[in-house]
């Protein structure tokens, strides 16, 4: 595995140039190309398994002599099966349609004149996350097979295994006579990073992906377009109407399968009706995967002897917990459980669990989220999941793109009009 190319003194404009000059010779590759290219990243990723380990156990022993909080340290684990499933990520990208020249919409004038809207690169995006290495491969691989090249600034805890990566990648792409500057990595504190954010211009397309100060930080102070990507206090509501076979296993998933993860469940919402069927034995299952609940009264009345809830406040059912915690409250109907996901929520993902139609046509109706589930974990929301391939992060906003984005929200587009000599009468 070769070293970069770029030093890690590297300022924003230099890297930014470098950047453009490989973005102009990215937009003119095949799709072809593209996906040979991708396919000989993942392989590059796979045959660095070593060394990236390696880097990432340097990371991994700076976060615990740090006090990393588990949920953090198990996002910046990258063992030989995770690396694996990264380089399978670049591979599943090369599979997907390349959206770069697709026509969104056309048509022929009645002067003749021949006019569609088409799918180009953005040019130059830059990235900045927190400490998810996996980030590094899925952006790179995402933003050659858009055309697009990237400028990656991971969190320092991830220093090592970052710079094992994307030495891994540009090594790759070198060797394929690709320009290896279509991935760099950004280095440096503070002021590297809001150089990034103030270079209008320079950057085209600014990505936050993290916790709520980073991407706060990002949205407040930048001067480049920037895609927000929410934080996840997701919900899972357990309706009157629900089968609580499926709502126990769905609450479970949603808690528990990856807790560190922004689409992870951070709030149980059980109504009244069947509270008494439904939260004993809830509670027991999650305490029993390690779960620390935090209820309302009635929830606290409800849970089985020896089961511990500690009393609820505002801060937790507004937590991001990022962990094994969950906030549990019981609500009088399928309205309070809206006005509490419309109060405590943070736009990312919704779920119901109901056999009522029209409680579930209500929910999808009226939460104002990225994605909204009907009788579903709240996993689920995920590029992979829903057939994307990689994601780049998962937007909260209303503009440009919502919910996972993947290929085609990196792209934006240009309208060619095709005439025969006509003139403006």
């Amino acid at each position: 595995m070769s070293e970069s190319t770029v030093p890690a003194t590297a300022s924003v404009p230099e890297l930014a140039g470098r950047a453009r000059t490989a973005s102009r010779h990215l937009a003119l590759l095949t799709r072809a190309d593209k996906d040979a290219a991708l396919l000989a990243l993942a392989d590059a990723v796979n045959a660095a398994t070593e060394q990236v380990v390696a880097a990432n156990a340097e990371d991994l022993q700076r976060g615990r002599e740090g006090g990393m909080a588990t949920g953090l340290l198990d996002r910046l684990t990258l063992d030989a099966a995770r690396v694996a499933a990264v380089a399978q990520a670049l591979r599943d990208v090369a599979a997907l349609p390349d959206p770069v020249g697709e026509v969104v919409r056309g048509s022929t004038l009645a002067n003749g004149l021949q006019i569609r809207q088409v799918r180009v690169p953005m040019g130059v995006i830059g990235m900045i996350y927190e400490a998810r290495p996996n980030v590094t491969v899925d952006a790179a691989g995402l933003g050659l097979k858009s055309g697009n090249a990237m400028i990656l600034r991971g969190g320092s805890a991830a220093a090592s295994t970052n710079r094992a990566l994307v030495d891994t990648l540009r090594a790759s792409l070198a060797e394929q006579g690709l320009p290896e500057d279509a991935v760099q990595l950004l280095e440096g504190g503070h002021d590297a990073v809001k150089e990034l954010m103030t270079a209008r211009g320079l950057v085209d397309l600014l990505i936050p992906r993290g916790g709520a100060g980073l991407i706060q930080t990002v949205v407040t102070e930048s001067t480049v377009p920037v895609i927000e990507t929410g934080i996840g206090n997701c919900h899972v509501y357990v309706d009157a109407a629900a089968d609580l076979g499926k709502a126990l296993a769905i609450t479970v998933n949603s808690k528990t399968h990856r807790p560190s993860v922004c689409n992870a469940a951070e709030s149980l919402l059980v109504h009244r009706g069947v509270a008494d069927d439904f939260l004993p034995k809830a509670l027991a299952d999650l305490a029993g995967a390690g779960v620390v609940l935090h209820g309302d009264a009635t929830t606290v009345e409800l849970a089985p002897a020896g089961i511990e809830v500690l009393p609820v406040s505002d801060d937790d059912y507004a937590a991001e917990f990022h962990g094994l915690e969950m906030s549990v409250a019981v609500v009088e109907d399928v309205e309070a459980a809206l006005e509490h996901v419309r109060r405590f929520g943070t736009g990312h993902t919704e779920a119901i669990v109901t056999e009522d139609r029209a409680a579930a046509r209500r929910w999808t109706a009226e939460v104002d989220a990225a994605a909204v589930m009907v009788n579903a974990s709240t996993r689920f929301t995920d590029g992979g999941e829903f057939g994307f391939g990689a994601e780049i992060g998962i937007s909260t906003q209303k503009l440009h793109a919502r919910g996972p984005m993947a290929l085609p929200e990196l792209t934006t587009t240009k309208w060619v009009v095709e005439g025969d000599g006509q003139v403006r009468p």
